[in-house]
C-alpha cells in the first residue's frame, strides 16, 4: 500500500510542478480531502521534488552546461570575456531573480507553515492564479534570451515572493511576468525553468537536515524511490506537453481549471 501511496504522490508532484496550477497548493488539497499522514510527510515531498529536478535538469542539461561554461570562462578568461559576456549576464540576471524569493522563504518559513495552511486561503490563492493567467492572453513579446534586463530580472525576483503561499503557482508566476515584461513565449519559457533550478536547489540543500534529522529512513527507502521515479517521468512529459502550450499562446486555459479548482474548494470545505 505504501507503494502505491508514494507512487500516486509522485505523479501528482510530477504533474502539477511544471505546469502553473500550484505542486504545493494540489499536495495541500488532498491532504485535507484524505485526511491521511502520507501528506504530511515532508521528507517524500523533498524527494519527490528532486525527482521533478532531475527531469527539468534532463531537459535544459545543454543550456545548463553550456551557461555554466560561459559564466566560469567569463570569471577566469579574459580573453573569452567579450563571448561569454551575454551568457555571464543571463547568469547574473538568474542569481539576481534567485536571490528575493531565497530571501523571503527564509524569513517567512514558519510563518507560511503556521499561519497560512488554511483551505479557504488556498481557494483565494487559486483564483489569484487563474487572474494571474488571463492577464497573458495571447501575450507574445519581443525579448530574446539576451535581451532581458536587470529591471526585468529584479521585478520577476520581487513579484515571485507571492509564489511561496500554497496555492499560488511559481513557475506560472514567473512566466506570467515573464510575458508582461516583454518577452517572447519560448525566451519566458526558459528563463522561468532556468530559474527553478536554484531556487528548488536551495529548497532541497535546506530539507536535507529534515531528512537527516528523521533517523533511519529503510523502511521507506523503496516507496520513497518508487515515488520519486514515477515524479520524474511525470514531470519530463508534464513540461514538454506546458511547452506545446505556451509555444501555441494557450497558457490563460490553465486559468479555467484553476478557476473550478477554487470553486471546488469553496464548496466542499464550506
Amino acid at each position: 500500500m505504501n507503494y502505491l501511496i508514494y507512487i500516486i504522490l509522485g505523479i501528482i508532484q510530477g504533474f502539477t510542478e511544471p505546469i502553473p496550477v500550484s505542486s504545493s497548493g494540489h499536495i495541500f488539497l488532498f491532504k485535507n480531502i484524505f485526511n491521511s499522514n502520507m501528506f504530511n510527510d515532508l521528507n517524500f515531498e523533498i524527494v519527490s521534488n528532486f525527482g521533478s529536478f532531475l527531469a527539468i535538469l534532463f531537459i535544459f542539461r545543454k543550456d545548463v552546461i553550456d551557461l555554466l561554461k560561459a559564466f566560469f570562462a567569463y570569471i577566469f578568461k579574459k580573453d573569452t570575456r567579450k563571448i561569454n559576456k551575454n551568457k555571464f549576464k543571463y547568469c547574473m540576471y538568474i542569481i539576481v531573480s534567485t536571490i528575493p524569493i531565497g530571501i523571503a522563504g527564509l524569513l517567512l518559513k514558519d510563518f507560511i507553515e503556521e499561519r497560512l495552511q488554511n483551505i479557504t486561503l488556498l481557494g483565494f490563492a487559486f483564483l489569484f492564479t487563474a487572474f494571474m493567467l488571463l492577464l497573458v492572453k495571447n501575450k507574445n513579446g519581443k525579448k530574446d534570451d539576451y535581451d532581458i534586463t536587470l529591471r526585468d530580472a529584479i521585478i520577476i525576483g520581487f513579484c515571485q515572493i507571492i509564489a511561496l503561499f500554497p496555492g499560488i503557482s511559481r513557475s506560472g508566476t514567473t512566466l506570467v511576468l515573464c510575458l508582461l515584461v516583454g518577452m517572447k513565449r519560448a525566451t519566458a519559457l526558459k528563463y522561468t525553468f532556468i530559474l527553478y533550478f536554484p531556487i528548488s536547489l536551495a529548497t532541497m540543500v535546506l530539507g536535507v537536515s529534515d531528512i537527516i534529522e528523521a533517523g533511519s529512513l529503510t523502511e521507506v527507502a523503496l516507496p520513497y524511490l518508487c515515488g520519486m521515479v514515477a515524479a520524474g517521468v511525470v514531470t519530463y512529459f508534464s513540461y514538454r506537453w506546458l511547452s506545446e502550450i505556451v509555444k501555441r499562446g494557450n497558457l490563460w486555459k490553465f486559468s479555467i481549471y484553476c478557476l473550478f479548482l477554487a470553486i471546488f474548494v469553496f464548496i466542499y470545505f464550506r
